[in-house]
């Protein structure tokens, strides 16, 4: 079962957020078998993260919400909220697979939270600018709660440009790296 969890950073939790480097790649290395994609998000113009992406695969909504809430930025507090939801990996392949590579390129997190009839399940036309992509599901994926896609763009507006705006109540888009050991 594929997971999106999403931990918004709070107000001035950088120099905890440095102190904890080690200890949050400590714990992510466990997980490295069941990573699709994860990476951090800056706040507008770069540099100063915001949050982090973590897209797994788990064996249960409770081991994701395990997984979210036991990461140590957590426990000590460097977020302020955490969404989990269960998402669908419609590409069918990990942040590793994208022929765009790690670098070159501005990278986004584009967030649509919807409700009601699903939009945007079928892959858009920029699937080479896709490096993840899929919609978020309720734990017995009955319901389709939004979607979310990690996408080389030329600019924000690009981004957001993937998803239908008239079929989410928000759109969030956050610029975005791959994530993991420097």
């Amino acid at each position: 079962m594929d997971f999106f969890c999403y931990h918004r950073d709070r107000a001035d939790s950088m120099t905890l957020r440095e102190e904890l480097i080690e200890e949050h790649w400590s714990f992510m290395d466990q997980y490295t078998k069941e990573m699709i994609a994860r990476g951090p998000t800056f706040a507008e113009g770069g540099g100063t993260p915001s949050g982090s992406v973590h897209i797994v695969d788990l064996p249960s909504p409770a081991a994701a919400r395990s997984f979210a809430f036991d990461e140590p930025n957590y426990q000590a507090g460097v977020y302020r909220d955490v969404l989990v939801r269960r998402w669908h990996n419609t590409l069918g392949r990990t942040m590793g697979d994208f022929p765009g590579g790690p670098t070159g390129g501005n990278r986004y997190l584009v967030l649509g939270l919807g409700s009601g009839e699903a939009a945007d399940l079928a892959v858009p036309a920029c699937k080479d600018e896709l490096i993840a992509y899929g919609p978020l599901l309720s734990d017995d994926t009955t319901a389709w709660l939004g979607t979310v896609a990690l996408v080389r763009a030329p600019d924000a507006a690009a981004a957001r440009a993937v998803l239908t705006p008239d079929r989410y109540a928000d759109i969030e888009v956050h610029e975005w790296e791959f994530g993991g050991r420097r």
